[in-house]
């Protein structure tokens, strides 16, 4: 049973894979002899090489002087050389295949495109004019390929010696034969057939027609392969040739100058895979460590902001940041006392320096008033700077013929009248009296005249 499933699985594998390989041992340069050689002996000689221009051509006015070539090896070879009838940066395909029937084309793989190398010798083409094929195909409708959708390739068979065929070349891919339908002839569309286009969506391709003269006699066309628009994958297998199908053939050809072509694609060798994985190893830890620089930055700048905030501000206290304080209070912070001069003159009446209510008794939170020498002490204990008469003092007394004017100075000190009463709803009533007048003297009559004085009548 496990034999059996072993066999059938190897019956499924796709038809595309390659029995044998091939390599260029040569680089392709313009109008040189390029060769190749076949490594394997899976095929069936003897072998042939398809030549497909890629690209656009390189010379002036955009003259194409570049044709398909089918190249046979001689006989059971396994090597092949030939010139190379392309000019210098242009590119082409290389497809390999061998004699096994149907299956035989593209068997030994596709090459990605090669640049041709310059050389200086341009005697194999005619830089001045555009070749053309025997003939020409068409498709329709000529909107190009779409995954699984029907598309008729049709010709002129006037122009068309013995039997049409049609090949898709997947550069770097899987090449295939192409299968053709019944033929039909129309007014429209000449003669051709239909066919399901079962390439994978996205997959670049060559679609190429030849007959009894060989691939290539129908000329090739580029086409990208467009997605359904109903998205039906109804044709594609596991075996469905796209650009990733298969790995490309040929490799790099060797290069011994600058000049040496370079290939358009995916085809590197070993060391330049490990280059690339070298270089994007150091790419990345070369970003790691420069985003962890910027993170560590904006970080230490965030922490740095923040601290400055919650850092507290005393305006009035400039040196915060010394250190190393005497532990005394700041001159803002230092009480001064008010110094009250003893009095030079005593005061006139002490009813006139007392407040009395209305009552006759002396009203709480007011002080005694008397006047004040406030500044006139000679040895200006009492003095502030900007005192009136303060610049008139000076160290030695001296006579001065005027007595020095005094000012009075009234002091009022206020009473804490003490925690408020309980709420006794409305606030007393004032009344207002006249003045009784029971405190005014009589004053004294005059003395009798005594002795002889007498009134006259």
């Amino acid at each position: 049973m496990l034999r059996t499933s072993s066999i059938l699985l190897v019956s499924l594998l796709p038809s595309f894979s390659n029995a044998y390989s091939w390599q260029w041992t040569s680089v392709p340069q313009q109008c040189q002899n390029v060769s190749l050689s076949i490594q394997g002996n899976d095929g069936k000689p003897p072998y042939s090489l398809l030549l497909i221009p890629s690209g656009p051509s390189p010379l002036p006015n955009n003259v194409e002087a570049r044709t398909l070539q089918t190249i046979p090896f001689q006989g059971s070879d396994t090597t092949l050389s030939f010139k190379l009838n392309y000019p210098a940066n242009s590119a082409f395909v290389a497809v390999v295949s061998d004699s096994s029937g149907s299956n035989g084309f593209g068997s030994g793989g596709t090459s990605l495109p090669i640049t041709v190398g310059n050389s200086g010798d341009s005697s194999c083409f005619n830089s001045q004019q555009t070749v053309q094929g025997p003939w020409v195909f068409s498709i329709n409708p000529t909107g190009g390929l779409t995954q699984c959708q029907p598309t008729r390739l049709w010709w002129e068979q006037s122009n068309v010696q013995g039997s049409v065929n049609f090949v898709g070349v997947i550069p770097g891919g899987n090449s295939f034969q192409i299968p053709q339908g019944p033929l039909s002839t129309n007014q429209d569309t000449g003669t051709g057939f239909n066919w399901i286009v079962d390439v994978r969506g996205g997959t670049n391709m060559f679609l190429i027609a030849g007959d009894n003269r060989g691939l290539g006699a129908g000329g090739s066309a580029p086409f990208t392969v467009n997605y359904p628009t109903d998205n039906s994958n109804n044709c594609i297998q596991n075996n469905s040739p796209s650009s990733t199908a298969g790995s490309a053939a040929g490799g790099n050809p060797t290069s011994s100058s600058s000049t040496s072509p370079t290939s358009g694609g995916g085809s590197s060798s070993g060391g330049s895979n490990t280059g690339a994985i070298v270089g994007g190893v150091v790419g990345g830890i070369g970003g790691a460590i420069a985003l962890t620089a910027i993170a560590l930055f904006f970080l230490r700048r965030r922490s740095r902001g923040r601290s400055t905030k919650e850092r507290p501000v005393d305006l009035l206290q400039e040196n915060d940041d010394s250190g190393g304080g005497d532990d005394h209070l700041p001159q803002y912070y230092q009480p001064e006392p008010f110094l009250v001069p003893d009095p030079t003159v005593a005061a006139t009446s002490e009813a006139g320096s007392i407040y009395h209510g209305e009552d006759g008794t002396r009203q709480p939170g007011m002080g005694s008033r008397r006047p004040s020498s406030f500044g006139t002490t000679t040895d200006g204990g009492f003095l502030r700077p900007g005192t009136p008469g303060a610049s008139s003092i000076s160290g030695t007394s001296r006579k001065s013929p005027n007595p020095p004017v005094m000012r009075p100075v009234n002091i009022i000190q206020h009473d804490d009248a003490g925690p408020s009463g309980p709420d006794g709803g409305e606030p007393p009533e004032t009344i207002e009296l006249p003045p009784a007048y029971t405190n005014i003297r009589t004053a004294a009559s005059p003395a009798e005249p005594t002795g002889d004085n007498t009134t006259p009548a």
